[in-house]
């Protein structure tokens, strides 16, 4: 068991005795993936009710239910508020009866959904924005 003064093992040390057999597979039933984005400060703003938001971060959460294409479901947001404060913001991207994207949502939301699955493209992901083919 590790405490605070002993420091974590690097997996990646010579010394390691690590083993692996077996080839993993993943399940293909509802899997999910969540990719986190760093945005540059000031590239994007949010407006909620009339109020703007600075995006620094975004998490955007894909799924393939059964072996199905991903789909982007949600993409949250870690964002500073016009007072200055920390919030979080998530944006529902299918429709309520899970079918499709949700009518409304900013093409730039979708420029973000793109990046994300750009570089999670080591994950399997391949996607393309709503209204275009994959």
């Amino acid at each position: 068991m590790l405490n605070s003064s002993t420091p974590a093992p690097d997996l990646l040390e010579s010394s390691v005795d690590l083993s692996a057999t077996g080839e993993p597979v993943i399940t293909g039933e509802d899997t999910q993936i969540d990719v986190g984005l760093d945005l540059q400060l000031g590239s994007l703003t949010l407006t909620l009710d009339g109020q703007d938001f600075t995006p620094h971060h975004a998490l955007v959460q894909f799924a393939s239910v059964e072996g199905a294409p991903w789909t982007a479901q949600e993409v949250k947001f870690s964002a500073t508020g016009p007072d200055g404060k920390s919030v979080g913001l998530t944006l529902d991207l299918l429709n309520d009866a899970y079918d499709g994207p949700r009518a409304g949502v900013p093409a730039t939301i979708w420029k973000v959904v793109a990046l994300a699955a750009t570089s999670a493209g080591d994950a399997g992901i391949t996607y393309a924005p709503p209204g275009r083919a994959g």
